[in-house]
């Protein structure tokens, strides 16, 4: 019998997968852990061959085969399902985190929305492939991985996969859906993102006598105002997409000092910068470092950490063909789908990147995602599972 979607979601909202952002040590096992075991004996109840890659110490990558009517590795047609496992973390949750709960037609929890609501709209329709007939059925390899929320090293491992375990996965797969609270629309293109530390360095002083210190925070106070100026002036000439929008830049966070009564001698800030679909990571990074240097009028040169994220832009440019047909499958279900542009970037890039043509599908709204009481609309995840299941019977 086929999974329900609904009693799916269920189960993985109520399994703790929470990335920890760089925050403390995250132990033996790694914070998808549960969920990774969770869902290695559900593809193995489903048949599947299952395969663990670790991505980092302690997480893995679980990357399930259903081979179609002919194997990959024969000539089939070979699709993959992407989707991550960890969620943010529920600091400031105003609801029971890993208690599912059902109002008017919506599943509370962290991770209902982003991205637990995707996958199990992705198991379900899986599952009913599998037990439907397998005359004209693709292969289908449903990859879930880890650190989609702080790092995409998941996604990364994955484009390694079919080079390092031929024996598992033959090659390249031919396209590549991958689950993201979409609101059922199709994201053809979206942008990337780019963080990175900047340091300023003072010296310390005792307060009563500021004059013989060099106050840290003044220095970065001149780098934030630069920065701004940068934003205004500079980042919307350097790269615009008509889906996405233009290219951004801001500070999220700021911290320096360690008394009232001493002159800082350290200030840091954290750098967000979104990247057009026509921008390369590095080159965005190099400029700002080099606009920094020439105005952000401080006497000692800023520091500048190796970007801790990286997370490349989708490009339009190869996926329209899949797009088309997604959005004509969707369009049976719920009537009306377009191919549209988001602001935040996603695993679908790297995939991209590597070759395969790559769109972005999933209920649920991102405006939903990441909040205090997030939660998905169950009629969507529904919706999700059916035209899933419709555009893999399609695969030729």
């Amino acid at each position: 019998m086929p999974l329900d979607p609904i009693e799916i979601l269920h189960e993985l909202v109520a399994i703790p997968s929470v990335n920890p952002m760089g925050e403390g040590p995250m132990g033996a096992d790694g914070p998808e852990a549960k969920l990774t075991s969770y869902l290695e004996r559900l593809f193995n109840r489903l048949g599947a061959a299952c395969f663990r890659q670790p991505a980092e110490p302690g997480r893995d990558n679980l990357v399930a085969r259903f081979d179609g009517e002919v194997a990959a590795k024969n000539g089939g047609r070979l699709v993959l399902l992407g989707v991550h496992q960890d969620t943010v973390p529920t600091t400031g949750m105003t609801i029971p985190p890993w208690t599912p709960t059902v109002r008017d037609g919506r599943l509370y929890g962290r991770g209902a929305c982003d991205i637990k609501g995707g996958m199990a709209a992705m198991l379900a329709a899986v599952s009913r492939l599998v037990e439907g007939p397998s005359t004209g059925r693709p292969s289908v390899v449903v990859a879930c991985t880890v650190n989609e929320e702080y790092g995409f090293s998941g996604v990364k491992a994955l484009c390694r996969l079919w080079a390092q375990e031929p024996a598992f996965l033959p090659r390249k797969p031919d396209l590549a859906v991958v689950a993201e609270p979409t609101e059922l629309q199709v994201v053809v293109a979206h942008k990337g993102v780019l963080r990175w530390r900047c340091h300023a360095r003072g010296k310390a002083a005792h307060s009563s006598r500021p004059e013989t210190g060099d106050n840290a925070i003044y220095k970065m106070a001149r780098a934030v105002l630069a920065i701004q100026r940068y934003q205004n002036e500079v980042v919307a000439g350097l790269g615009t997409h008509p889906l996405c929008g233009p290219a951004t830049v801001s500070v999220g966070t700021i911290r320096g000092g360690v008394s009232v009564n001493t002159v800082p001698d350290r200030c840091t800030i954290e750098i967000d910068r979104r990247l057009a679909p026509s921008e390369k990571p590095q080159e965005a990074y190099r400029h700002l470092v080099s606009y920094l240097a020439r105005h952000a009028g401080t006497s000692d040169p800023l520091e500048h950490d190796p970007p801790y994220m990286e997370g490349l832009p989708l490009s339009d440019e190869a996926n329209s063909a899949l797009a088309d047909r997604l959005c004509g499958v969707a369009r049976e279900v719920i009537g009306n789908c377009r191919k549209i542009g988001v602001p935040y970037a996603t695993d679908g890039a790297f995939l991209a990147a590597a070759g395969i043509p790559t769109v972005v599908f999933g209920p649920g709204s991102i405006a939903q995602a990441h909040t205090a009481d997030e939660w998905i609309a169950l009629e969507q995840v529904k919706q999700a599972a059916d035209i899933y299941h419709r555009f893999l019977r399609g695969v030729a």
